[in-house]
């Protein structure tokens, strides 16, 4: 059994193993890292030989870093990253190139049913019924998406998002409220396997799925990078924000939401804490407007997305698709049973 991985920023790690009785054996580990000294590589094969191929990424981690001593000097590597691999090689974790992607592209629907899709799509890939997805929102409605921890009197000034017809959703996963109306800000969400950040720390994997849209923003002129734990910026400040939930059932959901062209003056009025964050950066003309991928490229909303989309596709195996009946359904009635129920908005009041 064969497995590698990359270490982002790093080096090669490849594993070669074996298995026998549900046991590693003949476990080789190789790669373009440096290693002092040289003995220290017959210590890492000799600590995973015989541990069960069920080991987890951390009893893997563990097991090496108990032979290595404070004399061993690892350039390019980690113990982490060994175990990454072996866990590759075993078929446990999975690299983007493991998996092909359907690609949904921008479908008008209710911002709360989004929110439920994102519930209901992560059921869809644990059941077998698609594999991994990226998709695109789009929406008619102006709304409010606040994360799962957050509380909708610190956050929303209910009154004011009343007056202006502004929907309050909570979605499933935590992060900050989303100030989302029809064509102000590009979202989509992908739900993928846990397998695909086996061994990953949260924030590591937020990186690392936000690798490919950093990469896409770079196709239309905004130099982006990742700032921990969850946020994209340029050069000009914060593009937008991501959030993620890892489901038991071995499925994860990872949207972010990059502002296109927002009605900051509107936002201040609706958002309590956007009126915290935003009083230090002199917004205060009544038509003032957020604009960073609008102001910043010269290009339209739907040229941007379908420039996401040309990058992912060429980057990974996509296959084009949509949603099924059975989940739109099941999205629908989602909203009514839960999204837009009292005791789940407000279930941290």
């Amino acid at each position: 059994m064969h497995g590698e991985y990359k270490v982002p920023g790093g080096k090669l790690v490849v594993a070669d193993v074996e298995v026998e009785q549900d046991c590693l054996t003949r476990v080789s580990i190789s790669g373009d890292f440096f290693l002092e000294p040289d003995s220290a590589l017959i210590r890492i094969n000799e600590a995973l030989t015989g541990l069960p191929a069920s080991a987890s990424h951390q009893t893997l981690t563990a097991a090496i870093k108990d032979v290595l001593d404070d004399g061993v000097m690892m350039f390019g590597f980690s113990a982490e990253a060994v175990a990454t691999a072996v866990r590759r090689a075993l078929g446990k974790a999975t690299s983007w190139h493991d998996h092909q992607f359907t690609v949904i592209p921008p479908v008008s629907l209710p911002a709360a049913e989004h929110v439920a899709l994102d519930e209901v799509l992560v059921s869809s890939v644990a059941e077998g019924l698609r594999g991994p997805t990226l998709r695109f929102w789009d929406w008619n409605d102006s709304v409010v998406v606040i994360g799962s921890f957050q509380s909708v009197k610190n956050e929303v000034d209910m009154v004011s998002a009343a007056e202006h017809g502004v929907q309050v959703v909570r979605r499933v996963t935590g992060g900050g409220a989303m100030f989302m109306e029809p064509g102000n800000c590009i979202t989509y969400s992908l739900t993928v396997p846990t397998s695909l950040v086996d061994g990953v720390n949260i924030e590591q994997s937020y990186q690392q799925l936000d690798a490919w849209v950093l990469a896409a923003l770079n196709t239309v002129g905004i130099k982006a990078h990742y700032v921990p734990l969850n946020d994209i910026a340029s050069d000009k400040g914060k593009i937008g924000g991501a959030a993620q939930k890892r489901f038991a059932n071995g499925v994860l959901v990872h949207h972010a939401t990059l502002a296109y062209d927002i009605d900051a003056s509107k936002m201040l009025q609706v958002l309590r804490t956007g009126r915290e964050k935003l009083s230090d950066k002199g917004i205060t003309s009544a038509n003032k407007r957020v604009d960073p991928m609008r102001s910043q490229t010269g290009l339209d909303r739907n040229t941007i997305i379908d420039a996401f989309i040309s990058h992912f596709s060429q980057v990974y195996q996509t296959r084009n698709g949509g949603y099924l009946p059975q989940e739109l359904a099941a999205a629908k009635a989602l909203v009514t049973e839960k999204y837009v129920t009292d005791a789940w908005l407000y279930k941290v009041n």
